[in-house]
């Protein structure tokens, strides 16, 4: 990512405006989301190198969506995302691609080229929202909450991003697609079909 990344200033910008909203303190979200005060402080100011681990713990410990922190709010008739023109979000074994936000009676979706590199794994403690996988090649290793399932092409898995997961790639790269939804409100979504 170069130090002027579009990631990085709309990162900085909604990090200020939600931490500014919930009166929080540098050291109080370094507290809530475990990471250091200096770094939070580098994120803020656009110079810091954000991970898929940070903005995921940013978005658990402010109780926001993902796309709250990494979303532009920019709209368009037609939208087009090209391939090279969105930055990469690196984490431990995955690279995310966010390509859409859409908002819809009540409801956030996000939606992510996900790929996870061969050999690897990204671990996740948890997060706001349901988490939707759709794998596109390769064959991907889910693991939530201790339950583990295998994944091949077309195969899909939803599972609640609260709970501890991981994705890994024993077999060589996956490619797929990841769905995240949340209530607007910030709490989960109801399921399909669920009374009110």
């Amino acid at each position: 990512m170069s130090p002027s990344s579009p990631v990085r200033s709309t990162l900085a910008a909604n990090l200020r405006r939600e931490r500014s909203r919930r009166g929080l303190s540098l050291s109080e979200l370094s507290r809530l989301s475990k990471i250091g005060k200096a770094t939070l402080s580098q994120l803020e100011s656009a110079t810091g190198n954000p991970t898929i681990e940070t903005v995921f713990s940013l978005s658990r410990a402010l109780g926001v969506p993902i796309s709250d922190l990494l979303d532009t709010g920019h709209r368009e008739a037609l939208t087009v995302v090209r391939a090279a023109e969105v930055d990469v979000l690196s984490g431990e074994g995955v690279d995310l691609r966010p390509l859409r936000r859409i908002e819809a009676d009540g409801v956030i979706m996000e939606v992510y080229d996900q790929q996870v590199r061969a050999d690897s794994r990204q671990p996740s403690l948890g997060h706001a929202g349901t988490e939707h996988t759709v794998v596109q090649s390769g064959t991907l290793s889910v693991e939530v909450d201790g339950h583990q399932v295998e994944l091949g092409p077309g195969d899909y898995v939803s599972f609640d991003a609260s709970l501890p997961h991981q994705y890994a790639a024993n077999d060589g790269p996956v490619r797929s697609v990841l769905l995240l939804h949340y209530r607007s409100g910030g709490g989960p979504p109801e399921a399909p079909g669920t009374p009110h």
